[in-house]
């Protein structure tokens, strides 16, 4: 069972409340370029029995589009063996006629949406939530260090089973631990 999803990064990082001397507001400098984007599409794997997650994650500094899309399932075609049983939201991205198409000549993954405005079901939107709080207050200068953060965090996520697991547990999908 695999739950994909897409995310977006950028040099403003999420916030974090902090500490600071009494009387000295903590502050944190960034540089404003709306062009230093970086567009993350993932996905939490699932095992059929529930032994393994793995998370699996490709970046884009552009948007992602159908293409994008159609380039990570390919990843996880070549990756994973045997059906896929496929979770994702409405997203009109994963509605694209080449999407469609695409997902219609690969008979191995069956493919199922989650409900409208429903993205606690989503345990993949808990892995972004673990990156941004990895991220938070981090004020990257640059494309290359926005990167770098996000990719450790990543890292981070992917060396632990436990973060991982959580990620799943901690959606509201009905799991038998």
């Amino acid at each position: 069972m695999i739950f994909l999803d897409e995310s977006g990064f950028s040099l403003v990082s999420p916030l974090k409340s902090t500490w600071a001397p009494r009387g000295q507001t903590p502050t944190i400098r960034t540089r404003l370029e709306h062009n230093a984007r970086l567009n993350l599409i993932g996905a939490l794997g699932v095992t059929p029995a529930g032994r393994q997650v793995k998370l699996h994650v490709q970046s884009y500094r552009n948007a992602i589009r159908g293409e994008q899309v159609i380039r990570f399932l390919k990843q996880l075609l070549k990756q994973i063996t045997g059906r896929i049983v496929l979770l994702w939201d409405k997203h009109p991205i994963h509605r694209r006629r080449l999407v469609k198409d695409f997902l219609a000549a690969h008979s191995r993954m069956q493919v199922y949406e989650f409900p409208t405005s429903a993205p606690e079901l989503n345990p993949t939107e808990w892995v972004w939530a673990q990156l941004k709080a990895y991220t938070a207050n981090s004020a990257p200068h640059d494309a290359a260090e926005l990167r770098a953060n996000v990719f450790a965090g990543i890292a981070r996520s992917r060396g632990s089973k436990r973060r991982l697991w959580a990620c799943i547990f901690a959606s509201e999908l009905p799991w038998q631990r």
